[in-house]
């Protein structure tokens, strides 16, 4: 099968939804069906000459929005060209451009939220939320209501979303989603790391991979941290992610106040073998989110048979918690604070045990073959119910 994704944009620095998009467009290829994308971007970024899945750039576009005049024209004349169209994320113009083509075509879509829908950010961004509820009715309204189907990665991102908005119609399906199994070379992508960032050898630390963003928890971290470190001397956090926001100064700054900047390490993004190394040399991997819908890195780290010390806001914990994976807590500073402790306070046997949990829970539910395979048959579903 041909199988088009429609997205906002394929920089990587954009987080989980494009990581998923390519991890799936790779183990797709592996089972014989070809992925592309369409996107809002300017095909002169420099990042778009590494791409490696077929990206039709059709930028560049208007505003945050992501105003394009050719994303319909250029849908209406190619998406016969596909067996399905697959809209990741909303609230962005491609989401609506999607529908305005294909509804016109007669054309089954489906779409992944990718969270978008959580009622965290009405409570967040109260101003924002009214922006929305003005775009709501006559945009990603009907992108959802007319979607074949909206996927949801887990129950709890599926009964989240009813809350945004109570203007809601959908298809609801809940399907797997997950990443690819991480490369197994533990020793060799260690060394990958502290080859990277040297200071870093013979210590421990416990690592916070994901952007550097305010939902992400990343001040409640700091300020947790700070508590423990007298208690535990030799214990270091790794803070591993693009600062999108310019946030980084403030919790610097954060850190610097509590007298643990020596303690704390900003790396910046890390790809490749040197995050898997980053995994692999870590304790623990912490993510005390005010909002996650899914968490490509909790799923990754799981797969390096790392614990997971999360808020009960990344939408799969109950999963986490009942597969003693990790840990949970809420997301406040208290909380926080707690995921810590508790971790400092367990003996190695109990966090061998919850390492190799962790590594059992990927294989079982979070990795892309389960994530093929779900997405294949959603698609195969609606192709038989599709009109002729």
């Amino acid at each position: 099968m041909r199988i088009l994704h429609v997205i906002s944009s394929a920089n990587p620095l954009g987080g989980g939804p494009i990581e998923g998009v390519r991890n799936l467009g790779q183990r797709m290829s592996e089972l014989g069906h070809d992925t592309e994308l369409v996107t809002l971007d300017d095909p002169a970024e420099s990042w778009m000459q590494r791409q490696d899945q077929t990206v039709h750039a059709l930028g560049p576009s208007r505003g945050e929005y992501g105003l394009n005049k050719r994303i319909v024209p250029w849908l209406t004349e190619h998406a016969h060209r596909y067996d399905f169209v697959i809209v990741n994320g909303i609230w962005q113009y491609h989401s609506y451009a999607a529908w305005q083509a294909l509804t016109r075509l007669k054309r089954p879509y489906a779409v992944f939220t990718h969270g978008m829908l959580d009622p965290w950010f009405k409570r967040a961004y109260p101003l924002k939320h009214l922006k929305k509820w003005l775009y709501w009715p006559w945009a990603e309204y009907r992108v959802l209501r007319d979607a074949a189907a909206v996927l949801f990665t887990c129950e709890e991102e599926r009964l989240l979303a009813r809350d945004s908005f109570w203007l809601y119609r959908a298809r609801e399906q809940v399907v797997a989603y997950g990443t690819r199994p991480p490369p197994t070379d533990d020793v060799a992508l260690t060394d990958r790391f502290l080859e990277a960032y040297p200071h870093l050898k013979g210590k421990r630390f416990l690592l916070f991979l994901s952007r550097i963003h305010e939902k992400k928890g990343c001040d409640l971290l700091i300020d947790a941290f700070a508590h423990v470190a007298a208690e535990e001397p030799d214990l270091h956090l790794v803070m591993a992610g693009p600062d999108q926001t310019g946030w980084m100064g403030l919790l610097q700054a954060q850190a610097a106040l509590r007298g643990i900047s020596h303690r704390i390490h900003w790396t910046g993004m890390l790809q490749g073998d040197v995050k898997w190394g980053a995994f692999h040399a870590a304790e623990a991997f912490v993510l005390p989110s005010h909002q996650e819908n899914f968490g490509i890195a909790v799923a990754e780290a799981m797969g390096c048979g790392l614990p997971v010390l999360i808020s009960n806001k990344v939408n799969i914990w109950r999963e986490v918690e009942s597969a003693d994976a990790g840990l949970v807590a809420d997301d406040t500073a208290e909380g926080t604070h707690t995921l810590l402790k508790r971790w400092l306070a367990l003996d190695l046997p109990a966090r061998q045990r919850m390492a190799d949990n962790a590594r059992q829970l990927f294989e079982q539910r979070y990795t892309v073959n389960a994530m093929a395979e779900s997405l294949l048959q959603v698609i195969r579903t609606h192709q038989r119910e599709a009109p002729p």
